[in-house]
């Protein structure tokens, strides 16, 4: 049997974007991206331009600096890959740096990125990783803080996360060889099936969240609530996203028990009668929970959720005995 034919990678009409604050630097990366075939490439030199590119344009490719910007830069990855702002969440997106330290590779890792490249990089490797987020790019997965390639190292842990192929426009182009018409179009269909998962599991997962806040706030007895303004600053944050995200889609009634939420923080931040707050934010989440898992028995609900509780207590007794 003969061996299978390899599609060879065309770049002539993907779009690339490079941010880098160095001139030089950046006009040496449109060089490489251009020996590598690519024919539509824009360069910016400020984090706004960027941005500001990103959601009027998205590329099919983004190359972006983060040595000495990276918190604002992966932030702001990381808002895209959340879907709150921006066209197309599942850009494929490479950063490089020109020294990987410990912190700066967690925060790339972090921020939803498809890789990071340490410079100077060749001709030769840059293409070789643009090829593998065209042949074998990771699934992506959605947690309540993090939306991404699944960076989970050790596959034989346990988890409920959602995995799936994110839309990959770079890959429509340069191995299916569409047109730009074709592209666009079927772009325009994943991307709304690829948005309906992200959005359904980010609401799923920012709901039981809001109740695991709640079931901790409860360890901060007798006070009620007092001294919990992280949690309850985290609890609003939330649930004005759940809020959000819910317009206009199927669980439209999430809304109510939304502004119960709200009221119910509202009332404990002020330290009004904290025990009504509190059985209000209880009563409030558990509603909210069972609103995007209508075929979940609640008394199952509350097991996964005290089993939840349960486990960050033993990872909070663990770090204060070390």
């Amino acid at each position: 049997m003969a061996p299978p034919v390899m599609t060879r990678l065309t770049y002539d009409t993907s779009e690339a974007l490079v941010y880098d604050p160095v001139s030089a630097n950046r006009m040496a990366t449109r060089a490489v991206l251009y020996t590598l075939g690519f024919r539509k490439i824009e360069t910016v030199g400020t984090i706004k331009g960027f941005a500001e590119y990103l959601n009027r344009r998205p590329p099919d490719l983004a190359i972006c600096e983060v040595q000495g910007a990276d918190t604002e830069l992966c932030e702001m990855i990381q808002t895209l890959r959340q879907g709150s702002e921006g066209a197309n969440p599942f850009i494929v997106i490479i950063a490089t740096a020109w020294e990987k330290s410990a912190d700066l590779i967690a925060r790339v890792v972090n921020s939803g990125a498809d890789d990071l490249l340490l410079r100077p990089f060749s001709t030769a490797l840059l293409g070789s990783r643009i090829e593998t987020h065209i042949q074998r790019r990771k699934g992506f997965v959605v947690t309540t803080d993090y939306v991404g390639p699944d960076r989970r190292r050790d596959q034989s842990r346990p988890s409920n996360a959602e995995l799936f192929e994110p839309p990959n426009s770079l890959k429509m182009k340069a191995k299916d060889r569409l047109s730009m018409e074709q592209a666009a179009q079927r772009l325009e269909e994943e991307l709304r099936a690829a948005k309906d998962v992200l959005n359904a599991e980010k609401l799923r997962r920012d709901a039981f969240q809001v109740c695991i806040q709640w079931r901790l706030m409860q360890d901060q007895m007798p006070g009620r609530g007092a001294g919990c303004e992280a949690e309850l600053a985290r609890i609003a944050g939330l649930v004005r996203s759940i809020a959000k995200r819910s317009r206009d889609t199927d669980f439209e009634q999430a809304g109510a028990w939304c502004d119960s939420i709200l009221a119910a923080v509202e009332g404990l931040e002020l330290g009004v009668d904290r025990n009504a707050s509190m059985h209000l934010l209880g009563h409030a989440a558990l509603s909210l929970n069972q609103v995007f898992r209508p075929d979940t028995p609640a008394q199952e609900q509350l097991g996964e959720i005290d089993a939840t509780v349960a486990l960050i207590r033993a990872r909070n007794a663990e770090k204060l005995a070390s």
